[in-house]
């Protein structure tokens, strides 16, 4: 498992490699507010998120009988909160998730690729892959 951890971060690195280098941003109160936000409304909202997200899927017969849960999307370049999603999988897999990470990378400067990986951590300093959970909505906040 640490193998493939290995190789995705090179892969990453990889991708990254051919992109430019953002500028350096002062201080912004408003993107620390909106990151403490998304962590409150998963921690408050995300079982009525989750529960809305399983309705909506029954109505055009997408439903499943995998378990389900809403947690935070986790940059792992800043470790900030950018976003949340449901994650889908056997029940004892998805209780093990805390968060999504996500990885940002350009392939060639024609396409931007996202990888989302179901992770054990809210914080990206220990973190581990969850195998057998995937990603199954992506929800964005109105803040």
């Amino acid at each position: 498992m640490k193998k493939r951890w290995v190789a995705a971060l090179a892969l990453s690195f990889m991708l990254g490699a051919g992109t430019r280098s953002l500028p350096a941003q002062a201080f912004d109160l408003g993107s620390v507010l909106k990151l403490g936000g998304i962590s409150y409304l998963v921690s408050r909202f995300g079982e009525e998120i989750n529960t809305f997200i399983n309705k909506l899927t029954l109505q055009k017969g997408l439903d499943t009988t995998y378990a389900t849960k809403v947690v935070p999307i986790i940059s792992l370049g800043n470790g900030g909160y950018v976003g949340a999603v449901q994650v889908v999988g056997p029940q004892a897999q998805v209780s093990r998730v805390k968060a999504v990470g996500q990885l940002e990378g350009s392939l060639a400067g024609i396409s931007r690729i996202k990888a989302l990986i179901p992770i054990d951590a809210t914080a990206i300093d220990n973190i581990n892959r969850v195998e057998g959970v995937g990603v199954s909505a992506i929800i964005d906040f109105k803040l």
